[in-house]
């Protein structure tokens, strides 16, 4: 027998060795594998391929070398793939295959740790809910927005499995998050060793409705002062003093503190007088004030300066409605804006100052117009 008759036999004999591919035992898989032999001969072995590791990788046809391979379907790593060879390493890459790693730039952009390590990388969807529920807050959004194209399509960015919620589910989130908010500005309240004062504001809307803000004022333990608003409400008419005690007390009772209530302090309008009056003397009748409210009922002071300079000001209200009426012409379009500017550049005038228009109800706004209009007095006198 020659050589070239060895290396026949040698290659019969590698063909008619069976190769087997059974992997780990997965009853969902019911793939079947046949391998072709060559040069005509009859198929070697069929198999069922009932391991996990096939979602993730393909059989390979037999090359020049006669051995069972498996490619990657993601990146396309090859691994042998007969039993004998087992299947950790094909087991081992689908935890570290780059392509499908979905632990990508959203993941560091969700993580706390300003690390680019991937390490201690997690994501929670009830956290990521939170966020998305204060975002809804902080910036006084639509509850709609969590259902915006492209905001999903972000969060499906960070996290492909993240949880996408209805505006409905926002909504019931929002009260979950003020429910918790409350509880906390609740718990800091009783914790308080002193007592807590109080102030409140009333205005109507564009749309006639009454709205009442009541804020608080205490000292913790560690005497650092805190504000905390406690209510932010509807509040119908009439917006007579009584209506205003009896909305008050109702909100100190909801939040507790009727027993710590030291002072409320408010501007010098009719209605604050009545309800003050009314209030203090609801609490007196349950001994709830200390000194029998001789303390409790506190003026505004910068209302009383804002009163008292607006007073002032009236004995040259002509001489400030004239410069209030040429501010507000020269900031009425853009045309005159441009030609008051070019006015400043004739005087050889910064232009950076820039003109200031008042409200009439902040007698501070009034002197800021008054000091810019005085800085610019001579780009108005070449205006024609």
């Amino acid at each position: 027998m020659n050589n070239n008759d060895l290396e026949a036999q040698s290659e019969n004999n590698d063909l008619e060795e069976p190769i087997d591919v059974d992997i780990e035992l997965e009853e969902d898989e019911e793939d079947v594998v046949e391998v072709i032999g060559v040069g005509g001969q009859k198929p070697l072995k069929k198999k069922k391929l009932k391991s996990k590791v096939w979602n993730f990788f393909d059989i390979l046809p037999l090359g020049l070398d006669k051995k069972l391979r498996s490619a990657c379907k993601k990146c396309g790593q090859q691994y042998l793939a007969a039993s004998k060879y087992g299947t950790g390493n094909m087991l081992k890459h689908i935890k570290t295959c780059p392509r499908s790693d979905t632990r990508d730039i959203g993941q560091m952009l969700i993580s706390r740790d300003s690390s680019l390590s991937f390490g201690s990388c997690s994501f929670n969807s009830e956290k990521c809910r939170e966020l998305v529920t204060a975002c809804i807050v902080m910036h006084d959004l639509p509850f709609q927005f969590v259902e915006y194209k492209g905001l999903r399509a972000m969060l499906q960015y960070l996290y492909p499995d993240v949880e996408l919620v209805s505006r409905n589910t926002a909504k019931v989130d929002s009260l979950k998050l003020y429910t918790r908010e409350k509880m906390k500005i609740k718990n800091m309240l009783d914790a308080c060793p002193g007592r807590i004062s109080l102030t409140f504001d009333l205005w109507t809307s564009l749309t006639t409705d009454g709205y009442l803000c009541l804020t608080t004022h205490f000292l913790d333990k560690n005497w650092k002062l805190h504000k905390r608003i406690l209510s932010f409400c509807l509040m119908p008419p009439p917006h007579t003093g009584i209506a205003l005690s009896e909305k008050i007390f109702s909100l100190l009772s909801d939040w507790g503190i009727e027993e710590k209530i030291f002072s409320i302090t408010l501007n010098n309008a009719a209605s604050n007088d009545v309800s003050v009056d009314a209030l203090q003397k609801q609490l007196n009748l349950r001994g709830l004030l200390p000194f029998h409210g001789e303390f409790f009922y506190l003026r505004c002071c910068a209302h009383i300066i804002n009163l008292v300079v607006q007073d002032g000001l009236k004995s040259i209200d002509k001489s400030v409605e004239k410069i209030r009426d040429s501010v507000k012409y020269v900031k009425g379009s853009q045309q005159r804006k441009q030609k008051f500017l070019e006015c400043v550049k004739l005087v050889s005038m910064g232009s950076n100052k820039g003109l200031s228009q008042d409200v009439v109800t902040r007698w501070n706004s009034t002197y800021l117009m008054l000091e810019s209009a005085l800085f610019y007095r001579h780009a108005f006198n070449i205006w024609n």
